[in-house]
């Protein structure tokens, strides 16, 4: 990608003015970290300008006794939750992050098995410091758990790709890291059976830190990681809610290569990711429609979330099997994160968006972005 310059501001301040003269002059901003995720999105015309993260790259607090941390856009995830677990935290996303920065898993909104229990990243920022384009810094929120100081934009700007602003500082909740975990498994080659076990599953009170499905070419399984100090005997009272639906159960005591591969599967450096967002109860209709497809699927069980990897494709024929998924899935949100420009440039990776949703949404960028020089074209609707 060809950009005309640069920007690589070390404060707020600095990277809010680099967005005031881009406004001013009518020039287009791309916010970017290590630029792992610049693929996802509407394919768009290279920026005129970078406005790089990385010299945004700390850890501004961390109180520990709050459970609490606030961090710069460009610290490498990685780099964070390595030096919150020396202390024995963790912030509780874990999105296959790669080379992901901080502030990319936030504007993405990213995010892996974790969030059955934790939910998302827009539930885990409490607080944020702001970059905007008029050239003003602006905070909102708090570095505690509960507080009600002003409109929410720290949620507001998790999962906004950067198209409003930079987020200057995030501050983030955090977790107990897990000590010792165990996972029950159930397999089969038969997704409705799949389905069966894990609406058995769900309906029990099982405190799981995370309960996923995954397919591929030899069948399913699905999967319920607890963990704590009495995580193997749960573990074993999970196994019949799994064999009474039909499925073949193990327990994996060594289970971290088990949900490496499930956050794995959330990506597809050559290949095409379709992400599909429905209810609980149609996962066995997302099952089948990844065998038809001849797809592999990871995906949250609980939360009706399901990404499918469709690997190996000419253009075409990857076009034609996400246009296929959102006719067999409808009315089912089902984006595009990985793909090839031309995939992206045929099939709209947002697909369609209720019209009064985008009206608000122009709106918002309206009032935080008023030139649109903030990645114009990148989200929803070509905003």
């Amino acid at each position: 990608m060809s950009v005309a310059s640069t920007a690589d501001p070390s404060t707020a301040a600095e990277a809010a003015e680099a967005l005031r003269a881009a406004a001013v002059s009518g020039q287009r901003v791309r916010i970017a970290g290590n630029g792992s995720k610049l693929g996802w999105g509407n394919p768009i015309a290279p920026p005129d300008v970078e406005l790089r993260t990385t010299s945004m790259a700390r850890v501004v607090a961390h109180n520990e006794g709050d459970f609490t941390a606030i961090v710069e856009p460009g610290l490498p995830f990685a780099t964070l939750q390595s030096e919150l677990a020396a202390k024995g935290q963790m912030l509780a996303i874990d999105p296959p992050a790669g080379e992901a920065t901080v502030g990319g898993v936030f504007a993405t909104s990213d995010s892996g098995p974790l969030r059955h229990r934790y939910h998302a990243p827009r539930d885990l920022i409490i607080g944020v410091q702001l970059a905007l384009a008029d050239g003003s810094v602006a905070r909102a929120g708090g570095t505690v758990i509960k507080n009600v100081a002003g409109y929410d934009l720290a949620k507001l700007f998790t999962g906004s790709f950067g198209t409003l602003g930079l987020m200057a500082e995030i501050a983030v909740r955090l977790h107990p890291l897990p000590q010792g975990t165990a996972t029950a498994v159930g397999r089969s080659d038969d997704p409705a059976k799949l389905a069966a076990g894990a609406a058995a599953c769900a309906r029990e009170p099982l405190e799981a830190d995370a309960f996923d499905v995954g397919w591929d070419a030899e069948g399913g399984a699905i999967l319920v990681r607890l963990s704590g100090e009495t995580a193997s005997t749960r573990v074993a009272k999970t196994l019949p809610l799994l064999a009474d639906a039909g499925l073949i159960t193990s327990v994996e005591d060594h289970d971290d290569a088990i949900w490496a591969r499930q956050r794995e599967g959330q990506r597809s450096p050559d290949g095409v990711v379709v992400g599909v967002a429905t209810g609980p109860a149609s996962l066995r209709l997302v099952l089948e429609a990844a065998q038809a497809a001849g797809a592999t699927l990871v995906g949250r069980a609980a939360l009706g979330l399901a990404w499918l990897r469709l690997d190996g494709l000419s253009d075409d024929d990857a076009i034609a099997r996400v246009t296929e998924l959102r006719e067999k899935l409808a009315p089912a949100s089902v984006t595009v994160t990985d793909a090839p420009s031309a995939v992206r440039q045929a099939v709209d990776p947002w697909g369609p968006v209720d019209p009064a949703r985008l009206a608000l949404m122009r709106s918002v960028k309206a009032r935080f972005d008023p030139t649109s020089c903030c990645a114009p074209g990148l989200f929803v609707g070509g905003l």
